[in-house]
């Protein structure tokens, strides 16, 4: 399944429901990656501060990838 991520709100969402679907809570999550349940809140909230390594690392380790699409055009 792909879908278009255009928001931190967006991704907080596909990352709670991957950890939901896996089973896992907050704190096992937290527990097993070192990075505080707050974190972890935050960025399934879509903080936008969230740091961007730690939720790419989130990412992989729950089966996700992030790709980019050129849609062409000015940057």
């Amino acid at each position: 399944v792909s879908m278009k991520i255009t928001s931190t709100a967006d991704l907080g969402k596909v990352i709670r429901s991957k950890r939901k679907k896996l089973g896992y809570t907050q704190a096992q999550l937290s527990e097993y990656t070192g990075f505080s349940t707050s974190f972890i809140s935050d960025l399934e909230n879509g903080k936008e501060t969230a740091e961007f390594g730690k939720a790419l690392f989130l990412l992989q380790l729950l089966g996700l990838d992030l790709m980019i699409n050129d849609r062409g055009g000015d940057v």
